[in-house]
This record gives C-alpha cells, sequence and structure tokens, in this order.
C-alpha cells in the first residue's frame, strides 16, 4: 500500500508530511484548500493522526475544482519535529506559503478540525495569504489545558508528539502558548475574510459555547450547529456537505479575484 503522505514541504528547518489533492482538470488558476488536522487521540496515535485526511482532500480537489494539501503537523510522524502550539501555527503559515506559491494556485482558504480549526483562524490572523477559514469542532481557547500544562505534556509525549526529545525546553515557555493563543481572540483580527464556524450540538469534548463565542468576535461568521452531531465532524455526512458548499462559494470568490490580478 502506498504512503498517503507522499508530499513533502519543510518549516523551521523541519520536514512535514502531507498529500497534495490535484483536481481532474488542469489549467489555470484556483483556490488552494489546505486541510489542518486536530489533536490525535489515543495511544500512540500521533503518527497515524491525520491519515484519514488525504481522502478528504482529494474529495475536496474532486467536488470543488481546488488543489488541496492535507498535512501532519510537526510530532505527527512521518512529519518530524516536535510539538508546540506555535510551532504548528507556524506549520499552518508555512503550508499556506508553500500553496500559495504554486501557479496553478490563486489563494489559499484553510480548513481545520478541533485543534487544527482553532489554528487555523490565529495563523490565518496573521497571514493574509490565507484568505478564509472553516473551523469545525474548533475551541475559543486553550485554557483547559493551561491549567495543567504538564498533564498535556505527559500525554502528548504518550502519544508520540515529542518522538525521541522528549518534553520541549525550556518547560515554561512551551507551555505558555496555551495561554497565549487563542482563537477566540484571533477570530476579531481575522475578519472581514471570511470564517465558517461549524459544531456540534452534541460535541462532548469541545461546548457549542465556544463556537458562538469564536463568531460572535468575528462579527460576520456564518456558524452553524448541528443538531445530534459530535465532535468528529469529518465522518459526518451533513457537516462535510456544509463544508462542500461553503468551499464552492469561497471558490468562486477566490477564483474571479485571481482572474483579476
Amino acid at each position: 500500500m502506498s504512503d498517503p503522505l507522499e508530499h513533502r514541504f519543510a518549516v523551521d528547518g523541519i520536514s512535514l508530511a502531507g498529500h497534495l489533492a490535484l483536481p481532474a482538470l488542469t489549467g489555470g488558476r484556483r483556490p488552494g484548500v489546505l486541510i489542518c488536522h486536530g489533536f490525535p487521540s489515543g495511544h500512540g496515535s500521533g503518527p497515524k493522526s491525520a491519515h484519514t485526511y488525504p481522502q478528504l482532500a482529494d474529495r475536496i480537489a474532486a467536488d470543488i475544482d481546488v488543489v488541496a494539501l492535507a498535512f501532519n503537523f510537526r510530532g505527527c510522524r512521518p512529519s518530524r519535529g516536535r510539538f508546540s502550539m506555535s510551532g504548528w501555527c507556524n506549520d499552518i503559515r508555512a503550508a499556506a506559503g508553500h500553496l500559495a506559491a504554486r501557479p496553478d494556485v490563486s489563494g489559499v482558504v484553510a480548513v481545520g478540525f478541533g485543534t487544527g480549526g482553532a489554528l487555523g483562524i490565529c495563523a490565518a490572523a496573521a497571514d493574509e495569504r490565507i484568505r478564509a477559514v472553516a473551523a469545525l469542532g474548533a475551541p475559543a481557547d486553550f485554557a483547559d489545558w493551561a491549567r495543567a500544562p504538564r498533564r498535556l505534556a505527559e500525554h502528548a509525549e504518550g502519544l508520540g508528539l515529542f518522538g525521541d526529545g522528549g518534553v520541549p525546553q525550556p518547560f515554561d515557555a512551551w507551555a505558555r502558548d496555551l495561554q497565549e493563543i487563542r482563537a477566540v481572540r484571533c477570530a476579531e483580527d481575522l475578519s472581514p475574510r471570511a470564517l465558517l464556524v461549524l459544531h456540534g450540538a452534541e460535541d462532548d469534548a469541545v461546548p457549542a459555547l465556544d463556537a458562538r463565542a469564536v463568531a460572535d468576535a468575528h462579527g460576520a461568521a456564518e456558524l452553524k450547529i448541528m443538531p445530534g452531531a459530535g465532535h468528529q465532524l469529518r465522518h459526518d455526512p451533513r457537516a462535510v456537505a456544509l463544508l462542500l458548499g461553503w468551499l464552492d462559494r469561497q471558490r468562486s470568490g477566490l477564483a474571479a479575484t485571481g482572474q483579476q490580478s
């Protein structure tokens, strides 16, 4: 079986692995869609955290006629490096730059799940190459983790997110990210660029109140709270359909912008 994460690009001297999905038709410029996975779950799951996302990238590329990149954050093998929140933000910006540099890409849209959604908002707030963001099941902040950073570090180490290097040092600097990186604050800076906030009403990992807080901070976000849906929205056909519809609308706007530039 071939490696689904065959694509490589670099950030901060670290090699990241991903899957680049191309549309059926070539020629011309079209948006690039960047897919950011969430925090891994389950012992030793770091290495396989994003291996289901290439399928989503393939579907988005085929259905919406875009270039789609799904990648593993640093610390999630086969990507190299060690997990940190600021490092994952850098990964998103580097991936956006990697997509934006392609001659067939007219602009970048970030799609993030859970932690990846929150960090997608924060990365986009500081990087105008990201023209729109969809955040699915994303927390408004990481206050829960910030209250027990040692516990999070132990959990991340058990997941294999630090590789052989152990917890990054100095630890206080690593832990400070958990307090300072907040999607609810970054959402205001993202405006007036488009933001989709999609959340499950029955999400037992991130309260739906977080979605409302992020949408309110942005001021013009498209907020969808899905009845009966949980946290794993990428496996919910209704959520995927809503995402594809929103991406199609963004594609039309970015394609027009690309033709004018």
